[in-house]
């Protein structure tokens, strides 16, 4: 299928499908004329894409890892284990952002709030 409609079959715009080719998110076979020729799972492939990027997967990472899934003998299990390993890197920057939280909050109302805790 051409660029036009794999973008109206994505939902996604022709600008993204080209940096997607550009990154190595999707290929597309180039025909004589020099139109993209995209296989039809490539469609399939976007929402995924998208469904990743709503949970937070950066586009580097989906790349990482499509590869990894895609030749998975057991998808669920590996789309787990990614799962699994994005919840504890969240668990690890809401541990980081409380403490900076409680440091920002012992500092506010004090006479010079950028003086490190504790020193006087």
């Amino acid at each position: 299928m051409r660029i036009g409609e794999l973008a109206a079959r994505s939902g996604v715009s022709k600008d993204t499908l080209r940096f997607y080719e550009k990154i190595g998110l999707i290929a597309g076979d180039r025909l004589p004329n020099g139109y993209r020729d995209f296989r039809p799972e490539t469609a399939t492939w976007l929402r995924h894409v998208r469904t990743a990027q709503s949970l937070g997967f950066t586009l580097a990472e989906i790349a990482r890892h499509g590869a990894e899934l895609q030749d998975a003998p057991d998808g669920a299990e590996a789309l787990s284990a990614l799962l699994a390993d994005k919840i504890r890197l969240i668990d690890e920057r809401m541990a980081a952002l409380a403490a900076l939280r409680a440091d920002l909050t012992s500092r506010a109302g004090t006479a010079c709030p950028l003086r490190a805790a504790g020193a006087s």
